[in-house]
């Protein structure tokens, strides 16, 4: 074994089954925004290079297109410290009325990754309506996965999220 590798060895060695489940979760946390996706330090996912929220698709046209749609930047709208884009008027107009039945649930978080106890930011292209709520996906499995176990999974995500929101910062 190489000096280097020794001396490695020990640290390893070390580390507590606990330590090792920490550092997978913050080496998990991190993947998001080196994929160059949302940053995942916040209540809401927001691409920290333009503030926008869910990577600037319009949240409102899942509900009345059903389809992932890109929204305009001359209608933005500021809410929960993020920027909000929007196909037309009357999505915005709607979003304004009752932001909290349009934004995606988990703050934009994959509830499948929720539940497990890790916070991944969801593409807004990996989407599903399930109970007049969105929810986005970090992978197109998790979707899967959601789909053929949505009650269970929700219920574990629903539990964790409180605890996993206090990590994040508003």
């Amino acid at each position: 074994m190489t000096g280097p590798r020794r001396q490695q060895k020990p640290f390893m060695i070390g580390l507590s089954a606990g330590a090792l489940r920490a550092l997978a979760l913050a080496i998990a946390v991190t993947l998001p925004a080196v994929r160059g996706q949302a940053a995942t330090t916040e209540w809401i996912v927001v691409d920290q290079l333009s503030g926008l929220a869910i990577a600037g698709y319009d949240p409102v046209a899942y509900f009345t297109e059903g389809s992932a749609t890109t929204g305009r930047d001359d209608l933005e709208y500021e809410y929960a410290g993020a920027s909000w884009r929007f196909r037309n008027e009357g999505n915005r107009a709607a979003f304004i009325a009752d932001p909290q039945v349009f934004m995606p649930q988990f703050g934009g978080y994959d509830p499948v990754d929720i539940a497990r106890g890790a916070p991944l930011a969801g593409d807004p292209r990996l989407w599903m309506l399930r109970g007049e709520r969105l929810y986005l996906f970090y992978t197109d499995e998790a979707r899967a996965r959601f789909a053929s176990d949505s009650e269970r999974i929700l219920i574990a995500a629903e539990r964790r999220w409180p605890s996993l929101k206090k990590t994040l910062t508003p």
